[in-house]
């Protein structure tokens, strides 16, 4: 089976870092994540990402760097989530994917409901920063 690839923000913004509350009725319903999503033919992760996060939450960043990537074997398929460090001096106030945001503490990511895709991310984000 195919692994559909995946772009995500880890956007920051005063040392907080921006999550996402997947709505109710779309897979995974419930869990926060890093915002992004699928990689079109044709594009770099970095321009899916920019694409992404202005469809998804009208908000534009400055793409850092490349962070971390993950694998992650769900029931219905299996992503690599490749996730990118962000900038922003905008403030995303609604989404079309999600019923909340939230901006966090990075040493506070575990203490929210992540996807599980996205959890390896922010263990490796919190250890980044210890150091």
């Amino acid at each position: 089976m195919a692994i559909t690839k995946v772009v995500c923000g880890i956007i920051f913004k005063d040392d907080l870092v921006l999550i996402c509350r997947r709505k109710p009725e779309k897979s995974l319903g419930g869990y926060w994540e890093f915002p992004g999503g699928k990689v079109e033919d044709g594009e770099s992760y970095e321009e899916s990402l920019l694409r992404e996060l202005i469809e998804e939450l009208n908000l534009k960043v400055e793409i850092k760097e490349h962070f971390f990537d993950t694998v992650h074997h769900y029931d219905k398929g299996s992503i690599e989530l490749i996730s990118f460090t962000c900038e922003t001096e905008n403030i995303a106030t609604e989404s079309t994917d999600h019923d909340l945001l939230e901006w966090v503490e990075v040493d506070d990511l575990l203490n929210w409901k992540l996807a599980p895709a996205d959890i390896p991310i922010a263990k490796e984000l919190i250890e980044k920063l210890k150091t």
